[in-house]
């Protein structure tokens, strides 16, 4: 099997509830993709048997084809990350995870029905991609899926409670793929919460999503006092955008390029308006803002420049979103206790 040259880049995981305070499962996926722009937005059952759900989108996607990471109304939650080690996709029919996650999210209830749609979907998939699902009843599990096949990993058998996945998948090829060296970045962050079964989805968003940490050099880069950072290896990079984790009610999403971005909560009846797409450009305001802080923090715009981050800049967007993302957790978890996101305001 030959190995490709890769662009796009996510890191995820999905957490057992016996590691998290409320008892539910986590799924958690940071977005790298070649499409900057994202919107979230609300789908409505088209028919009989269909379930209302909730999903991130690429900016553009006016007709709301392909979800990337969703919720919906039976607190059924998917997501995936790209695989490149998995049998060689030789069909013409590929590039569809974004419908199948479409198609899931409208059908599913549970992880039993996801195993279900994909032994019934017509082969070749079009396919190679680490799926990952939650359900309401606490399950949750990795499809590693190619064209014709998938291979299941169950969080619940899992001794450590949680499983992370990157670029590659652990039933392929493990000389091939991508992602080994974020994997590693993951399982170090991710270590201390789980340790104290404290981990809950600010840990993927303040922690995990704006960290620089490096697991071959083995320290954070972005507290070494140096003015420049060479983007390569870290969980955000330049191609990342957005950060996201749901327990299946509610989505938790930092929109944009995370290290400049914040949370504000998601669900399957409600998206604060920043986070929705205007009519004509479909992009989402709060996206626009933060993908314009992105290129702030990749100043050098000639040759290879786009792989320089200003650490000083970085630095203060990431600290002053961080402080608002921790207040929007605090304000918005008190809303949804009280059953009425309607009353919060989010931040403009």
């Amino acid at each position: 099997m030959s190995c490709c040259i890769v662009a796009v880049a996510c890191t995820s995981a999905i957490v057992s509830g016996r590691l998290t305070p409320d008892g539910k499962p986590l799924l958690w996926k940071h977005r790298d993709t070649g499409t900057e722009h994202n919107f979230v937005a609300r789908v409505v059952a088209a028919s009989p048997g269909e379930a209302d759900y909730v999903a991130l989108f690429n900016g553009g996607d006016s007709l709301l084809r392909e979800a990337w990471i969703g919720i919906n109304t039976h607190g059924f939650a998917v997501m995936n990350t790209a695989s490149y080690n998995l049998a060689p996709d030789t069909a013409a029919y590929r590039d569809m995870e974004g419908c199948v996650m479409s198609r899931a999210l409208k059908l599913c209830r549970s992880v039993d029905d996801f195993a279900a749609l994909l032994d019934s979907l017509p082969k070749p998939l079009g396919v190679q991609a680490n799926f990952g699902v939650i359900d309401a009843m606490g399950n949750g599990a990795y499809f590693e899926t190619d064209d014709y096949t998938y291979t299941k990993y169950d969080v619940a058998d899992s001794p450590e409670g949680f499983l992370v996945r990157t670029n590659y998948s652990c039933s392929g090829d493990t000389t091939c793929g991508f992602g080994y060296i974020r994997e590693q970045n993951a399982l170090y962050l991710i270590k201390p919460y789980v340790d104290s079964a404290s981990v809950t989805p600010a840990t993927f968003t303040e922690c995990l999503s704006r960290s620089f940490y490096h697991s071959l050099v083995g320290r954070d880069m972005l507290s070494s006092g140096d003015r420049w950072i060479i983007d390569q290896d870290f969980i955000p990079r330049f191609s990342s955008s957005a950060s996201v984790v749901t327990d299946g009610e509610v989505m938790w999403t930092a929109i944009g390029y995370p290290p400049c971005s914040y949370v504000l909560p998601v669900t399957a009846g409600y998206v604060p308006p920043q986070l929705l797409p205007d009519t004509v450009t479909w992009r989402s305001p709060l996206c626009s803002l933060v993908v314009a802080r992105k290129h702030e923090v990749f100043p050098i715009k000639r040759g290879s420049g786009q792989h320089y981050i200003d650490a000083v800049r970085l630095k203060a967007y990431s600290d002053s979103c961080r402080a608002i993302s921790l207040e929007n957790y605090r304000y918005y978890r008190d809303r949804l206790s009280r059953g009425d996101l309607r009353l919060g305001r989010g931040h403009d």
